[in-house]
């Protein structure tokens, strides 16, 4: 990477600009020409030098075309000077449409919206067994989905052994001698019969051959995995009744928003835009983060008396956060976020605007906490603040420009590395270096070549950290002639 190309570069991103960054030259100008300045106002600025438009260092005291038939670029004396950023004409900034907001104090009241779906409560579900095994003969819950009460018949079925702890039972009866029939009356009770059935065979003096199985709670079946005629065990799970009267509605938090989210806050679920929103808890936080979504997961408890979230529904929900106080914020249009950062464009006095780097907290649909960066009072654009930052962009990386070092062949610069092994071409290596802000390079993996007669020691190994000097051979061209390693210098 060299001056040459971060100038393509740049200029390659200014030819794609649209109309409204043609408006933006005006920043440099208020006429269209780029020699002549309009009458009023714009005829009163001071205009210092010409730029070359390709090559920043490349200047003149009169106005000029370059090789290819371009003007150069009027630098005005208000574009500089150390109020910093860059200057908007009131009727541009008018014809943009460029508005602004207060930094203000204010008390946000987060509320953190998720997704999320419906499922079971698992408090209330009821797995049905039998304690003794057997044959299906009467189902009477036949099919998945069925709605059953609490005591309702569910099957009856046949076995062997049930039926001779009832006759051990009825002889009990007859022997006058408590302690044995209340054992044989335990011994129904533990094989799963209920005090009803037992009490019933010990009035009527018989064996009854069916043995029932009742329900233990309201609910609906959810599984059912049996039939009549089947054979069944103690280890089997015959049925499984869901009461529905509650339910859990299991969502997603981003993980930014995951400490923000505490047990006991109030959530509201909508089904679908303009369904009447219900009312639930938040009642558990699960430990961990969903590797792939990189979400945490909350469980909601939602009461469901009519029935109307059902399991497998889709739900958002808007959970009610604690508030905070006087915090300071903008909105939330304002800023501008880009790889690492964030930013914002502030309007400042005179018609200047200027990029500045934020950091932010807590954030809400419409507002952003900032934490640094701003004072409470100043101004934040919050329309067209992505075509000043362009301008202030570009205007930023022709200073950084103007201002490298001009070398001469022979001249050194020294940088620090990490030596990455051999490079592609003969004679060359391959390193990660730090920013070079004498070059304007910013920090990157590449190759470089050595100068003849240097050669890498045996002992520096891919990885380890080294320093290196640097010769332009021209404008564009530089090698390795020189290295620096554990304070040992290498030359050829």
């Amino acid at each position: 990477m060299n001056k040459s190309a971060l100038l393509a570069i740049l200029f390659a991103f200014t030819a794609g600009l649209t109309l409204g960054a043609v408006a933006l030259n005006w920043l440099s100008s208020d006429d269209h020409s780029g020699h002549e300045v309009a009458d009023g106002a714009s005829a009163e600025r001071e205009i210092l030098y010409y730029r070359h438009p390709h090559n920043p260092r490349v200047t003149s005291d009169v106005p000029r075309k370059d090789e290819m038939g371009m003007d150069y670029i009027p630098i005005y004396a208000d574009q500089g000077g150390s109020g910093g950023g860059i200057f908007v004409a009131p009727e541009v900034t008018q014809s943009l449409g460029v508005r602004t907001r207060p930094v203000e104090r204010m008390t946000m009241e987060p509320v953190v919206e998720a997704v999320g779906y419906v499922d079971y409560d698992e408090t209330r579900l009821s797995h049905v067994h039998v304690r003794a095994e057997g044959w299906v003969e009467r189902l009477h819950a036949r099919s998945l989905g069925q709605r059953v009460k609490q005591g309702e018949l569910l099957l009856e079925f046949f076995s062997p052994t049930i039926v001779n702890a009832q006759e051990e039972f009825l002889r009990a009866l007859t022997m006058n001698q408590p302690a044995v029939r209340d054992a044989a009356r335990e011994r129904l009770l533990s094989l799963g019969l209920s005090r009803q059935t037992v009490q019933q065979i010990e009035r009527d003096g018989r064996v009854r051959q069916l043995i029932p199985v009742y329900a233990r709670q309201d609910g609906v079946v959810t599984e059912l995995n049996i039939r009549e005629g089947m054979y069944i065990t103690p280890g089997m799970d015959i049925l499984t009744i869901s009461d529905l009267s509650s339910v859990w509605v299991l969502v997603e938090v981003f993980e930014h928003q995951a400490r923000l989210v505490k047990t006991g806050q109030v959530a509201t679920l909508q089904l679908s835009p303009g369904d009447d929103a219900l009312q639930g808890q938040v009642e558990f936080i699960y430990p961990s983060l969903d590797s792939s979504s990189r979400a945490l997961r909350a469980r909601l408890s939602v009461a469901n008396p009519d029935g109307t979230l059902k399991p497998g529904m889709f739900a958002r929900a808007a959970i009610t956060t604690e508030s905070r106080p006087h915090v300071l914020a903008i909105p939330r249009q304002a800023l501008i976020r880009s790889d690492n950062t964030q930013r914002v464009i502030v309007a400042r006095d005179e018609g200047r605007f200027e990029a500045v780097e934020v950091r932010t907290g807590l954030m809400t649909a419409d507002t952003v906490e900032i934490t640094a960066g701003l004072q409470e009072g100043e101004r934040v654009v919050i329309s067209a603040q992505f075509l000043i930052d362009s301008e202030s962009s570009l205007r930023g990386a022709f200073t950084r420009l103007e201002t490298l070092e001009e070398l001469q062949p022979g001249d050194e610069v020294w940088s620090d590395g990490i030596y990455k092994g051999p490079g592609r071409n003969p004679g060359s290596i391959n390193l990660s270096h730090e920013p070079i802000p004498a070059l304007g390079w910013p920090a990157m993996t590449m190759d470089l070549d050595l100068i003849e007669g240097l050669s890498v020691p045996d002992h520096l190994q891919p990885g380890d950290a080294f320093a290196f000097a640097l010769e332009a051979l021209d404008e564009i061209t530089f090698r390795i002639v020189a290295l620096r390693i554990h304070g040992e210098e290498v030359r050829p």
